[in-house]
């Protein structure tokens, strides 16, 4: 058994052994002069790491025995550190069987460019912890293998840059539990003694999502920092799409001058109370250029002096408990220059830029989205086989579909086309060109099939052979394609018989979890949405209070139903997130307007109507309306989430102790879908008394007797975006999104608001008003807040002395009293009634017209 001295440098073998598997660390990684040990071999060799430059240093981080060969284990056991790297696993072409769990790589991978030549450098990306020798986090403490069991923490230098660390691929699911508690002891005493820079919120991505975010900060007046890792915001659309036309409408004219109306066809602007940062005012193309936003996105953040750190690529982030935090604990940051901050609530909004890869036998030959030529000349007369089947797949195809000899696009699912799924990101029109020469039969074709499954192999030529993995069994890729047996040697019109000169993948983005330590708990998604992180229904993450996913990265909340992945809709996802840490942190309740009931139906009419944040998030974003008690008013707050009803006292700030309506916008449950056709005959509501079988967008009223609770959100149908309401309304669907006829829309309406309230709910004149107050027990809430209330009929001296008794009229027969006049007496009091002393009347907004009242 090997002991450990506190001796600096000292390895002894127990027993008078000799650690015969212990050399030197060669697996630092240096910058400047670099360091100046020697390797040396033997029990008892000292395992120095040098000397150290002024300008750098660093170490491998310890990993656990399961990452690392036997004779790595043995070391790292008995020490307590980590093995040198010729110990890893990958440079002994070993791999522990617990390294060959689900999602773990097969092999560890480690660079070849150590301190003496064959003794590679360690290259383990950790994952979840952002700690190892690629300046992934805070490594190394400077001293000997020895000295690992009383590590020193010395003054940090710049850690090495990313680009000297090993493919991302082979990145995620390399922790395990004891990594994350020997990384995360040894990061919490290395930042010991660092200096932080602090803000309460500091926001990752100055992309719209961040920017957004940061508007809102800034007008709230919040302490907050945006660090960007280029040199301008917007970075991700400096490159893609690639061919460089959004597919995100800019709809110059609508007929109306509301300002939140069109922003319901302008997707592109974010929120802002400076009217210059429109986004029509930069481009007038219906389906604008990437360029242009990226100027609109520096012009966002330069005219509104948005706080942003440019040229900052924060690569570690860590927990550090706390009771003082506000969630119990700080965000600790570490930026490329090895500069730290502290933050008590961390926003990521970075986006979505790790591409999409599958890997196969023979994927080598597969070229990049991210990579692959956009000058059309290159694939003249060339055969072109395309992985993937969503928006940058056939943009690819159509910026090269009039050159090439054919293309062929394979993907697992079926296309979607968005005009007939309403979901944004599927299949746009502007790029649907493949599926008009596939259909018309001009050589182009689309196929199914699981791209795991397939192979390639490349002949002679050059020329790519896709075949099947099982038929390369027991087989050598690389002794050939005359070796090999291709599907079309046993089914001769198998579809991909031709050979083809490019095979290039389209497969889209996830999001890049390398930088989050593993106390974040920062864990992906489950099947169709695992290339996002895993966040609660108020964005919030599953894993850590106070870390919040904006923008792209959210986009699991509503992914394949809303436009939550989108600049037009996650500016109102950004907006709610920003109310709900208002509440949170500083007690500033969710925004809410108090009306009196009888503008209930008037305030549901405009918001539908005008409304931007309702229309774009669907489903998922509502207007709640509080009643007060016993409905004489109501309170209504915008653009809730929905998902986290339940939690809405909490959330908000308000209280929902009377009842509430839910006001959200819907498409019919059995009219969208890939295999649905939305054409067809018939397919239109147009009368009020079948509206709940709308299919278009349309408004949908909820009515609680009580807030939902938890239980009952969690148990809820499905396809339900609410749990069971006590009633509900659907205002017929309408063929200009104006739900503003007085039968159709309007009248339904208000009755189903009556029957929720039991009252009234329309407004009349005072004459009405006046013969109610002697048939009805109880009047209608317009009389009640009206001719009650300083207006009605006046001329008699019963209603005089009712409204001197009120307070609402001046006693005259005091102010007229005079010396040889009683103060009782009432000659003139008539008179006086009839003057011009009458009560004011205050103006009624009527709902439509006269007629409806009665």
């Amino acid at each position: 058994m090997v002991q450990v001295r506190p001796r600096a440098g000292r390895v002894r073998a127990g027993g008078g052994g000799r650690a015969r598997h212990v050399r030197r660390a060669s697996c630092a990684v240096w910058r400047g002069r670099g360091h100046h040990g020697r390797d040396r071999i033997g029990g008892g060799a000292r395992a120095a790491l040098g000397t150290p430059s002024p300008i750098g240093w660093g170490a491998c981080a310890a990993r656990p025995h399961w990452l690392v060969s036997r004779r790595g284990a043995r070391h790292q056991q008995s020490t307590g550190a980590a093995p040198p790297c010729h110990l890893c696993a990958a440079a002994e072409g070993t791999v522990h069987p617990l390294a060959r769990r689900p999602g773990t790589p097969a092999a560890i991978g480690c660079q070849g460019a150590g301190p003496r030549p064959n003794t590679p450098t360690c290259a383990v990306w950790s994952w979840r912890l952002g700690l190892g020798c690629c300046g992934r986090g805070l490594v190394g403490s400077g001293v000997s293998w020895g000295e690992a069991a009383a590590p020193a923490v010395t003054s940090p230098g710049p850690l090495p840059s990313r680009a000297g660390c090993a493919s991302p691929a082979m990145a995620p699911g390399v922790c395990g539990t004891l990594l994350g508690l020997a990384l995360y002891a040894s990061s919490l005493s290395a930042l010991s003694g660092a200096t932080f820079l602090y803000h309460d919120y500091c926001v990752i991505g100055a992309g719209p999502a961040g920017l957004q975010a940061a508007y809102f900060l800034q007008q709230a007046g919040r302490d907050y920092i945006v660090f960007e890792r280029s040199h301008a915001p917007g970075s991700f659309f400096a490159l893609y799409p690639r061919h460089r036309k959004l597919i995100s409408i800019n709809k110059q004219y609508t007929g109306k001058s509301n300002s939140e109306f069109n922003l319901r066809h302008d997707w592109n602007s974010l929120l802002s109370h400076d009217r210059r940062l429109l986004f029509r005012r930069y481009s007038r193309d219906f389906f604008p250029d990437a360029d242009t936003m990226v100027r609109y996105l520096e012009d966002f953040a330069s005219l509104l002096k948005l706080r942003v750190q440019y040229n900052t690529a924060i690569i570690h982030v860590t927990l550090e408990k706390s009771e003082q935090a506000w969630n119990g604990h700080y965000f600790l940051l570490t930026d490329q220059d090895r500069k730290n901050y502290k933050c008590s609530s961390l926003l990521v909004a970075a986006g979505m830029w790790v591409p999409n890869v599958v890997n196969f036998p023979g994927s080598e030959y597969v070229e990049g989205y991210e990579t692959v030529s956009i000058n059309p000349e290159d694939f003249a007369g060339q055969t072109v086989l395309i992985l993937g089947r969503g928006n940058s797949a056939f943009e690819t195809a159509e910026n090269i579909l009039g050159v090439t000899n054919f293309i062929h696009m394979v993907s697992r699912s079926r296309v979607r086309l968005s005009w007939a799924t309403h979901y944004v990101g599927d299949l746009r029109a502007i790029n649907n060109g493949l599926l008009d020469t596939y259909q018309l039969k001009s050589l182009d074709g689309l196929l199914e099939g699981d791209l795991e499954d397939l192979a390639i192999v490349k002949d002679k030529k050059g020329k790519l052979h896709i075949t099947l993995q099982f038929y390369l069994e027991n087989r050598n890729i690389s002794m050939g394609i005359d070796s090999i047996t291709l599907p079309q040697d046993e089914l001769d019109n198998f579809a991909t018989r031709a050979p083809y000169d490019r095979v290039i993948r389209c497969l889209g983005w996830k999001f890049d979890f390398s930088i989050y330590n593993r106390s974040l708990r920062m864990m992906p998604g489950k099947g169709n949405i695992k290339k996002y992180p895993q966040i609660k229904p108020s964005y919030e993450s599953r894993g850590t209070r106070g870390l919040f996913v904006l923008g792209t990265a959210s986009h699991s909340v509503d992914f394949r139903k809303s436009a939550g992945g989108f600049i037009h809709g996650f500016r109102y996802t950004t907006r709610a997130v920003h109310r709900l840490l208002e509440n949170r942190h500083h007690g500033v309740p969710w925004p809410s307007t108090v009306y009196p009931i009888t503008q209930l139906t008037n305030s549901i009419i405009k918001r539908v109507n005008e409304a931007s944040g309702l229309y774009q998030m669907f489903s998922v974003l509502a207007d709640i309306i509080l009643l007060r008690e016993n409905a004489t008013a109501f309170e209504y707050l915008e653009e809730y989430p929905i998902g986290v009803l339940a939690e809405l006292e909490m959330q908000t700030g308000r209280k929902a102790r009377n009842g509430l309506f839910v006001i959200v916008m819907e498409y019919g449950r059995n009219f969208s879908g890939a295999d649905k056709d939305v054409f067809y005959y018939n397919r239109a509501v147009g009368e009020a008394q079948h509206a709940w079988q709308s299919n278009f967008l349309h408004p949908v009223i909820y009515y609680y007797k009580h807030l939902p609770t938890e239980r009952e959100m969690r148990v809820r149908p499905p396809d339900w975006p609410l749990p069971r309401p006590n009633a509900i309304h659907h205002i017929v669907e309408d063929f200009l999104t104006d739900w503003t006829a007085p039968n159709a829309h309007i009248l339904p309406l208000r009755r189903f608001l009556e029957n929720c309230l039991s009252t009234d709910l329309r407004n009349f004149f005072a004459e009405s008003c006046f013969l109610f107050a002697f048939t009805h027990q109880k009047l209608p809430p317009s009389c009640q807040q009206g001719y009650i209330r300083m207006q009605g009929l006046v001329g008699s001296q019963e209603l005089r002395h009712h409204a001197v008794q009120a307070g609402l009229l001046q006693d005259y027969a005091h102010t007229d009293f005079s010396g040889d006049r009683p103060p009782d007496s009432h000659d003139g009091s008539q008179d006086q009634l009839m003057r011009d002393h009458g009560i004011p009347v205050r103006p009624l907004q009527h709902l439509v017209n006269a007629k409806d009242e009665l």
